[in-house]
């Protein structure tokens, strides 16, 4: 007989491209009401609003099912589909309980009292609990089962080990979907927090792009003064938001440290970051 695990997508699932989870994956729980299905145009509603932060990594589709158990208990599952692996692991860390710790579900997960969330490939899945009380048990049964089935890697960022390890605050490295440090030009990438100021990277297509981007960011501080042995190029500069910063470019990235501490050096850190990468 088929396994419980195997039947966890919906029977329909071949028809669709992204099928929606199946409540009888996990003993004693059944489906409330009909499958959900939101694509760009209709999530705004069923998120009242708050849908914005989807659109910003690249959203596309989310599916999901109301459970309950006889005991009156109810899970709320929403699957999505972001722009990418990275987006996918960006969107689970923006929106992760930051007083609880991430567990290597997917690529990151939580399993909190009331809520589960977890990232895998472009897949984000959210699972919210009610009434009221410990529901880990239920909420751990059905990530297991959900995470088994749901295609893709669970792989963190290659970026993440871009960062160097010394001086940086414990999971503070995170995606950036668009105006990283708030400039425009910057247009998505990843940041890290160190004693030292935020460290910050931006993947461009080619060197080129890339070296197109340092120019309109020299246009747009005055003021910035070359810097020597940094990467294929590199300037500092003062912003009144922005603090000191060190900007380089190695290849195709685009990096740097932005509010750096009063009295600190950012070069060392700099310099680093540079090292690790590509």
């Amino acid at each position: 007989m088929m396994s419980l695990l195997a039947v966890f997508f919906s029977a329909q699932a071949a028809a669709t491209p992204f099928p929606a989870p199946d409540c009888a994956v996990v003993p004693g729980w059944t489906q409330q009401g009909p499958e959900r299905s939101y694509d760009r145009e209709t999530l705004f509603d069923y998120m009242n609003g708050n849908s914005e932060g989807y659109f910003a990594y690249g959203f596309s589709l989310m599916r999901g099912v109301t459970c309950v158990n006889p005991a009156g208990d109810q899970l709320v599952i929403d699957v999505s589909e972001m722009g990418d692996p990275d987006r996918a692991w960006g969107f689970f860390v923006t929106n992760r309980d930051q007083r609880s710790s991430v567990e290597r579900i997917g690529s990151g997960g939580q399993v909190l009292p009331r809520r589960a969330t977890f990232a895998k490939g472009r897949t984000y899945a959210e699972i919210a609990a009610s009434p009221d009380k410990d529901h880990r048990a239920a909420l751990r049964a059905f990530v297991v089962a959900l995470e088994a089935r749901v295609p893709g890697e669970g792989r963190v960022p290659d970026a993440i080990v871009w960062f160097p390890p010394e001086g940086l605050e414990a999971d503070s490295i995170r995606l950036v979907p668009e105006s990283v440090l708030g400039l425009r030009v910057l247009k998505s990438g990843f940041m890290a927090q160190y004693a030292v100021g935020r460290a910050f990277v931006v993947p461009e297509a080619t060197p080129e792009a890339a070296a197109a981007t340092m120019e309109k960011l020299r246009a747009r501080f005055a003021g910035a003064a070359p810097v020597s042995g940094l990467g294929d190029e590199a300037f500092s500069a003062e912003d009144q938001y922005l603090g000191r910063l060190l900007v380089f470019r190695k290849g195709a990235r685009v990096a740097g440290v932005a509010n750096v501490t009063v009295g600190a050096d950012a070069a060392p850190l700099a310099k680093a970051l540079a090292g690790r990468l590509p």
